[in-house]
Parts: structure tokens; C-alpha cells; sequence
């Protein structure tokens, strides 16, 4: 056992937020022994596997292009 992770097992996890997908989906990891979780369906934390990252990188993408819409709809709108 890593000294890092006695600590996470003795303490709990130091998490921080190391991605912002959307304004509801989150990345975390934690500072001492890098586990790494996110947000699921439900708002809950889970681990985050190749799966979810996958999903994030979906949700992330689609998010992002929403937002560029939207605000090129503002500027359109607000010259005219």
C-alpha cells in the first residue's frame, strides 16, 4: 500500500475539479492518489472509466457547440 493512498484510506480524499464538461458534469480527482471520478446521470459521484469518458467527451462536445449557437444567436439578434 502507497503512503498516499494509507492517507486517502485514513483521511478520505482531497478531490478537486479537473474538468468542467458542462455546468452540471464535473471531473475530480483526488490530490494524494490520483483516483479519478465524475458526475453521473443521477448527480452522483462514480469512478470514471473509459466509458464515462467517452460520455463526457460526447456531452462536452455537443454542450460546447450549443453554447457557440446560442451566443451567435445573441450577436445576430442584438445588431439587428
Amino acid at each position: 500500500m502507497t503512503p498516499n493512498k494509507f492517507y486517502c484510506d485514513l483521511f478520505g480524499h482531497n478531490y478537486q475539479i479537473t474538468k468542467k464538461v458542462t455546468n452540471h458534469v464535473k471531473e475530480y480527482t483526488c490530490k494524494c492518489c490520483k483516483k479519478q471520478l465524475t458526475t453521473n446521470s443521477n448527480g452522483k459521484l462514480t469512478e470514471l472509466t473509459a466509458k464515462y469518458q467517452e460520455i463526457n467527451s460526447a456531452l462536452e462536445r455537443i454542450y460546447n457547440n450549443k453554447s457557440m449557437r446560442l451566443k451567435q444567436k445573441t450577436l445576430s439578434s442584438s445588431i439587428c
